[in-house]
């Protein structure tokens, strides 16, 4: 009687993580499917022409007259980032945004369904509450808040969801970078994950002239730990982004060797090394962690509010903070590093050779 027990509950559990796996898989098409009414690609789509000769119209196809929108639309780039955490990151992440926040910039947050209800709502409040965040309105929170775990595709399908948000709501940008609460940056917004992706690409991914996104993201739900892979594995098999891919995360991590599926925490013993990479990222920090104090005072040069000084950052009667000058950029010294780190992975040594390898699916 034990055995059998055993065996039933063995298989209501794999009932149970096949059931939340399909549910995973539906929510994800559906967010893919979701914005085909605005997709751009199809406004290219020609209108079949009669001829007297041959009454069958020649089917013609999006790929065939497919259009990359430019990157880069004004002199000085704007990010959009996606910064999400789970159960007890909610102040984690409000530093990181903080520190991260330029008004040109746009941004989600998300805390996961492992974050209380309470500490959702907290998140939400603080986001209203200040008031540079109203002024600009370019931080939006995603209030649905989603599964996510290390297993299958959900790590992939937030970051998907996060994108589509952004795209809707967040106006134009040119580069998406996603980060978590456990990241923190080593440079200043003025002086410019996991991954950095184009817009047009994002744009590929959600709208997917052909199928491979959706085809990529079926495979990848066995996975642990997809992100890791999914991106990478889409891009370097589309003919019109395999050879616009850069072999950097742009962050500092610090691994085991061989490394182990975590990283270490980072601490005040690994200051300097993480100036010296010249990565604009650094990860992973634990809450409320010493380092991130140096990173602020020497680096960041952080102000009581947590923001970072610049020219559009003004501070009026009574403490307040107020948004000015937004295009008139005054660079740290982190600009020189990431100049250098840039430099480095375009030159001939580090572009081409570590780009994408022509290995088909």
């Amino acid at each position: 009687m034990d055995g059998s027990n055993s065996k039933a509950s063995q298989i209501q559990k794999r009932k149970k993580w096949f059931f939340l796996l399909a549910i995973t898989l539906l929510i994800c098409f559906s967010l893919l499917t979701c914005f085909n009414f605005k997709n751009p690609f199809s406004k290219t789509l020609l209108k079949p022409t009669s001829s007297t000769h041959n009454t069958t119209p020649t089917p013609q196809f999006v790929e065939s007259k497919l259009r990359i929108s430019p990157t880069l639309k004004s002199p000085v780039p704007r990010l959009a980032y996606l910064i999400s955490g789970s159960r007890g990151d909610g102040e984690s992440l409000e530093r990181t945004l903080k520190a991260l926040y330029h008004p040109l910039n746009q941004y989600a947050l998300h805390l996961d369904l492992e974050a209380p209800l309470p500490e959702r709502l907290d998140l939400v409040a603080f986001v209203e509450r200040e008031s540079v965040f109203r002024e600009v309105g370019n931080v939006r929170v995603v209030k649905k808040s989603n599964l996510v775990t290390y297993r299958g595709p959900t790590m992939v399908t937030n970051t998907l969801h996060a994108m589509a948000i952004l795209l809707k709501e967040a106006g134009d940008w040119d580069w998406f970078i996603n980060l978590s609460a456990s990241d923190y940056p080593l440079v200043t917004q003025d002086g410019s994950a996991w991954m950095m992706l184009s817009r047009p690409f994002v744009e590929y991914i959600l709208w997917g002239w052909d199928n491979l996104p959706r085809t990529v993201l079926m495979y990848y739900a066995n996975f642990i730990s997809s992100p890791e892979g999914y991106f990478h594995t889409v891009i370097c098999n589309v003919e019109e982004f395999k050879n616009t891919t850069v072999n950097h995360d742009l962050h500092f991590i610090s691994w085991d060797n061989p490394p182990k599926q975590h990283p270490h925490f980072l601490t005040t013993n690994d200051y300097q090394r993480m100036v010296d990479s010249n990565a604009p990222f650094a990860r992973k920090f634990g809450r409320k962690e010493p380092a991130l104090d140096k990173i602020d005072s020497e680096l960041l040069t952080t102000d009581a509010d947590g923001f970072v000084p610049g020219k559009w950052l003004v501070k009026k009667e009574g403490n307040t903070t107020a948004v000015a000058n937004t295009t008139e950029l005054r660079p740290g010294p982190g600009a020189d590093r990431l100049k250098q780190l840039i430099t480095k992975l375009l030159s001939k040594e580090y572009f081409h050779p570590r780009q994408c390898t022509n290995i088909p699916l």
